[in-house]
């Protein structure tokens, strides 16, 4: 593989549409286009064509778009072909693209040449993927956001900042007789506070983010007849999973995406927790606990009549350490309970008063969940953002904290603002191993 190559792949989702699109990336594709179409396409024009094979043969009758580098996605010459969604046009039109010298396109090709090419930054181009697989509204204008810069832009803005405190104190170190007395005058102590507040929110801005990317991973657990299955349909809005009154109806897990006003949930409904003699029902016990072992936080359901007894509380113990957990007493509507939240110290959880067969309490649910995935803000001033990204941000305030403790040793100052800017770079890619970007692009879809 090189940069070099004429590159082509099916740019649309598998299966019959009415359109389908062929994407070509490469250098001087005019010759590529006439062979293609017999025709000389103008760049930037729409124009109707007959996609023609090697024997002249019409393959479709569809759209032809020349886009003349640089002024392309990928930055290079790029040719897309739209024609009728059928997955044996898109196919034959695709293989005529190989015979004329390209060759189909890797994971993420086009993007990264893009990225390559200084189209985009790595940011901006890991928003491309984040808007393809958004699940909420509210996660496609946060990866648009990514998208169209502002996240860089903070980044980039940080940097000159450290960049700038960076050159005072080297200054300061190369030029002592110049008198630059920013050190003395608190001048560094005052930016260093004002830089390190700038960080604090654009993590919190990030975090909400990364939200918005992974969604929250919830199950219900509990004994059996508890209500899981009742609390999934009436969450979901429709009647998912099988409830009856015959304890250990569920045997298998029952999963439901949600849209918490633009937080994606994933809840599982569970087989009920219970010593068992059924080979069946024990199967789907040890899923259950396989589901826990993966859930970013379980809402222990319990019936409001009993409270929190003794298998509740052997569940309680066994729950990994550290995995956030609130209890759900259901069936309030048995017992004249009104619906309410409220913290239970012994077991260090927030309890959810509720009905899942009334729908009494849900609302109050609903923001468990999302104050349980962290979600704090509004949505509206997020932007996307992944582990990695995460994790930069967190390198750079370390080393700024650093840097706070060492305002009078200047040659370590300086190394510590170094250090920061190096793990911003990373984000955007000024400095980026080749190793880093296989791993980013190769989880791209073909075609983008």
């Amino acid at each position: 593989m090189t940069r070099n190559d004429t590159i082509a792949a099916i740019a649309t989702a598998p299966g019959r549409a009415g359109i389908g699109v062929v994407r070509v990336s490469g250098s001087s594709l005019q010759a590529f286009s006439a062979a293609l179409t017999h025709r000389n396409l103008s760049p930037r024009h729409a124009e109707r064509v007959q996609f023609l094979d090697a024997g002249s043969g019409v393959i479709d009758d569809g759209i032809a778009l020349l886009f003349a580098a640089p002024h392309s996605y990928t930055g290079e010459d790029v040719l897309e072909l739209q024609a009728h969604g059928s997955p044996v046009v898109l196919r034959l039109l695709l293989e005529r693209c190989l015979e004329l010298g390209a060759r189909l396109a890797e994971p993420g090709e086009f993007t990264r040449r893009a990225y390559l090419n200084e189209k985009l930054d790595l940011a901006q181009a890991e928003a491309v993927a984040d808007l393809i697989a958004a699940t909420t509204a509210a996660a496609a204008r946060s990866a648009v956001r990514s998208l169209s810069g502002e996240f860089s832009r903070e980044i980039s803005a940080l940097v000159d900042d450290l960049i700038e405190l960076r050159m005072l104190a080297e200054a300061h170190i190369d030029f002592p007789e110049e008198g630059i007395a920013f050190l003395d005058s608190g001048e560094a102590p005052r930016r260093l506070v004002q830089l390190k507040a700038r960080f604090d929110t654009l993590r919190a801005r990030a975090q909400q983010g990364a939200i918005l990317r992974r969604g929250l991973h919830v199950v219900l657990a509990g004994a059996p007849n508890v209500g899981k299955s009742s609390l999934l349909n009436r969450l979901a809005g429709e009647e998912l999973a099988i409830v009856t009154a015959i304890p250990g109806t569920t045997r298998d897990t029952v999963r439901q995406s949600l849209d918490l006003d633009g937080v994606p949930v994933n809840v599982v409904d569970t087989a009920g927790l219970r010593d068992t003699n059924d080979e069946v029902e024990a199967v789907g016990i040890a899923r259950t606990w396989a589901e826990i072992g993966k859930a970013d936080a379980i809402a222990l359901m319990l019936d409001a009549r009993t409270g929190v007894g003794e298998g509740e509380r052997d569940i309680l113990a066994k729950l990994p350490q550290g995995l956030p957990r609130f209890l759900v007493h259901n069936k309030i509507d048995l017992v004249a309970h009104a619906p309410r939240r409220e913290d239970d110290e012994d077991n260090r959880a927030s309890a959810i008063y509720l009905s899942a067969k009334t729908g009494a309490g849900v609302d109050l649910l609903r923001e468990e969940l999302k104050r349980v995935a962290g979600w704090e803000a509004s949505g509206e001033d997020v932007f996307m953002a992944r582990e990695r990204h995460l994790a930069a941000l967190a390198q750079a305030a370390a080393a700024l904290d650093r840097a706070a403790e060492q305002t009078a040793v200047l040659e370590l100052l300086a190394e510590e603002l170094r250090l920061a800017q190096v793990a911003l770079n990373t984000i955007t890619g000024e400095f980026s191993a080749d190793d880093l970007l296989g791993e980013i692009f190769s989880r791209f879809c073909i075609g983008k």
